[in-house]
Parts: structure tokens; C-alpha cells; sequence
């Protein structure tokens, strides 16, 4: 009993590894990567209307594919596109595409989301070809404010874990399970 009590302080002196937190500066080097992608969990909120959803981002040179699913993966949507093309598959057999990815995606999900800029800032990164402000936690773009709540560290490199994206009409909420950055899995 008294080596047991002798052994409890010893255990309160054990340290965790700090969190990360978000450096815009630190961060450069993640547009040269390929190949990533992600799971974890999304939620939206507009003006009339609010969902949530599984998400699987899957990043390669020359292709987005999103798959949003709800629990168990029932009700699963796969999007894929390119910089001019974008498919949506609801799994009923009709696939529809359009060349104008943007727009085609936020009339089908009757919520503007920046598809094209989320590419970069799910990797806390602003878009390249638009102007940016940094702020304590993130940075503002193209009208929308971009905060990185907390990060998770990828073997060498510091992650996105919880992420909002927030305008004046829509709240976007990101948090990543795991990702995968050059074949290295976090978690």
C-alpha cells in the first residue's frame, strides 16, 4: 500500500508533448505537397439550412475527390474535380458533371462553400492567387475568416486538427481525425 501511494506523485510529473499551434510562416513548404488526404467530420451552417457529414479528402496533382457521408457511411456522395471539371456521384447510378466546378457544387449542396480555396486552407495555407491578412490564428480571404482552433502534429509536421471558415452568411466547422501527408499516417 505505501509503495503504491510513494508511486502516485511520480505518475502526475509525466509531461505531454505540447500541442502545436498555428504558423502561417512554418507552413510554405506544405504547397509543394502532392499527395495528401484526410478523414474527419464537417459541419455547415447557412442562413436556412445546416448539415453535418463524414468527409474523406483525398489530394493528388491533378484531382479533388471528396467523399461526404453520413453515419455508417449511408447516404454517401463522392465529388471529384479538377480545375475545370467536377463530377458529383450520389450513389443512384446518375452521375452529374459540369465544367464549371464552383458553381455546380454550391447549387447542389444549397450552400456557398469555397471548394477551390478549402483545397489549401484545410492544409492552413491561404490561396495563392488571392490576397490574404493574417490574424492571430489563421487569416482572412476572399471575404471568408480562416481559424486554426487546434493542430495535431504528422510525425514532422504540424496539421490542421480543428478548423472554422466563417463569412457572413456561412459557418463551416472542420475537424480531421487523421491525415495522411506522404504516406505517414497521424493517430
Amino acid at each position: 500500500m505505501v509503495c503504491l501511494a510513494c508511486l502516485l506523485p511520480a505518475c502526475s510529473m509525466i509531461t505531454k508533448e505540447p500541442e502545436p499551434s498555428y504558423s502561417g510562416r512554418a507552413r510554405n513548404h506544405l504547397y509543394r505537397l502532392d499527395h495528401w488526404s484526410f478523414d474527419g467530420r464537417l459541419a455547415i451552417t447557412g442562413q436556412h439550412d445546416s448539415w453535418t457529414a463524414n468527409l474523406s479528402w483525398k489530394h493528388s496533382p491533378d484531382q479533388e475527390e471528396l467523399k461526404l457521408s453520413g453515419p455508417l457511411g449511408q447516404g454517401a456522395t463522392v465529388i471529384q474535380f479538377t480545375d475545370d471539371f467536377v463530377s458529383i456521384d450520389r450513389g443512384d447510378g446518375q452521375v452529374q458533371t459540369s465544367e464549371q466546378p464552383e458553381e455546380f457544387v454550391n447549387q447542389q449542396l444549397g450552400i456557398l462553400v469555397p471548394v477551390k480555396s478549402l483545397r489549401y486552407w484545410v492544409l492552413g495555407l491561404p490561396e495563392p492567387a488571392q490576397a490574404f491578412v493574417e490574424t492571430i490564428d489563421g487569416f482572412s480571404q476572399a471575404g471568408w475568416l480562416i481559424a486554426y482552433k487546434q493542430m495535431q502534429r504528422v510525425f514532422d509536421q504540424s496539421m490542421p486538427r480543428k478548423i472554422t471558415v466563417v463569412n457572413t452568411h456561412v459557418k463551416l466547422k472542420l475537424i480531421i481525425d487523421q491525415w495522411v501527408v506522404n504516406d505517414a499516417k497521424s493517430r
